[in-house]
């Protein structure tokens, strides 16, 4: 479990063969082989430590339903460890299990903050609300806006210092995760609508003899 709020940014060395290996420096202290940490929002596994940098697998499934696909030597990536059980929840629930990809549509700045407009697929927005949470890259952010077509978060300046949000362009791809607390309501509600229709449908049956 995370929370969204980005300890550091970290910066690719190598990527390739089912393997990533990311320079890093606070997310190490007290890393463990098999610990998890969040990569653009992507809970990896530590499969290897050295002094300066981490090394995890990835599974295809991952790079399909992720960006960590696109990433070469030298891109940098939020990261975040997973939460200590002492640890203060300053951000939201974070399971760091990708609902799928938006693409950056604009970026505006508006005094000291910026707006990012981001689209997304019906399945993600479906499941976004104004003043809600979800996850970028990684990031636990607000949303301010939302329709049909695409949803907007507008960025602090600390954010975007400690994140790679702002450095990303009109037209890059970024992870989405949706609150998790949305998606469990979802599910319940689908089963209930689901077992409805089957007694409405055998009321009908004996109705009708």
């Amino acid at each position: 479990m995370f929370t969204g709020i980005i300890e550091e940014t970290g910066t690719i060395l190598s990527a390739g063969n089912g393997k990533i290996c990311i320079a890093a420096k606070k997310v190490l202290d007290g890393t463990k082989i098999g610990d998890s940490i969040a990569v653009n929002g992507v809970c990896l596994t530590v499969t290897k430590i050295d002094p300066l940098d981490f090394t995890a697998d990835v599974m295809n499934e991952t790079l399909s339903r992720s960006n960590l696909g696109s990433l070469k030597k030298g891109s940098p990536v939020n990261l975040e460890r997973a939460m200590a059980a002492n640890g203060r929840f300053g951000g939201h629930f974070v399971s760091g299990h990708i609902d799928g990809t938006g693409t950056i549509l604009k970026i505006q700045n508006d005094g000291n903050a910026v707006w990012v407009h981001i689209s997304a697929p019906s399945s993600i927005l479906n499941l976004i609300i104004e003043k809600g949470s979800v996850a970028i890259d990684g990031i636990s952010l607000t949303v301010a806006k939302v329709d049909e077509k695409e949803f907007a978060v507008s960025v602090i300046p600390h954010t975007g210092e400690e994140t790679t949000l702002l450095n990303k362009k009109v037209g890059d791809i970024v992870n989405l995760e949706n609150d998790v607390i949305g998606k469990y309501v979802q599910k319940l509600m689908n089963c209930r609508n689901s077992g409805q229709a089957e007694k409405d449908k055998k009321l009908l049956d004996w109705l009708n003899g």
